[in-house]
């Protein structure tokens, strides 16, 4: 009679190291193709802010702003509060919400403005707030936004400090704004 013999089990497989590797890959690329999808379709997000802080930062900047004019500004044309902007959607996204402003994500602005003021009187004005922003930093982002005017923008924070005059109402225009940031949930202006 012939003998039997018993079976051995079988070893276990061992995984290879070229599947496991591709295994990865596939996963790694399956993760990469929807973070790009999802950053394609709602672009670069937009950074946290406290409106609390901005508004102060705005205020504080433009008291400095109104010191380097140094002109008599009335009490009734300096702003009471600092009012906020829509912001739009980014990316992709942007196109399917055209013209549709985000609730989450505001932008913030002070601004006010004075007539009658000279053309002269006006320049001088102007170099004083000019040469106290580049002093401190500020870099120009550009001119003649009316018949005489200017904007910086702050590298670290984006605000932009814009300042015109217009000649047929020699009225002197000051701006201040902050760009877009998201506000806490349930922030009402």
């Amino acid at each position: 009679m012939p003998s039997v013999q018993p079976l051995s089990p079988a070893a276990p497989a061992r995984p290879r190291p070229l599947r496991a590797a591709l295994a990865l890959a596939g996963v790694t690329f399956v993760l990469a193709t929807c973070w790009g999808a999802y950053r394609v379709w709602n672009g670069e997000p937009y950074p946290e802010v406290d409106p609390n802080a901005v508004g102060t930062r705005l205020r504080a900047e433009a008291e400095r702003v109104q010191d380097d004019i140094g002109l008599p500004v009335p009490a009734d044309v300096l702003p009471r509060r600092v009012e906020t902007g829509a912001c739009y959607y980014r990316g992709l996204r942007s196109v399917a919400h055209i013209d549709r402003g985000r609730s989450d994500v505001r932008s913030f602005i002070l601004d006010w403005q004075t007539t009658d003021v000279p053309k002269d009187t006006a320049r001088t004005a102007q170099e004083r707030v000019r040469a106290r922003l580049s002093q401190q930093g500020w870099k120009p982002i550009g001119q003649d936004f009316s018949d005489m005017g200017f904007g910086y923008e702050h590298q670290s924070t984006g605000d932009r400090v814009d300042v015109g005059w217009y000649e047929p109402t020699g009225t002197l225009a000051v701006s201040i704004h902050a760009p877009c940031g998201k506000v806490p949930d349930g922030y009402h202006e």
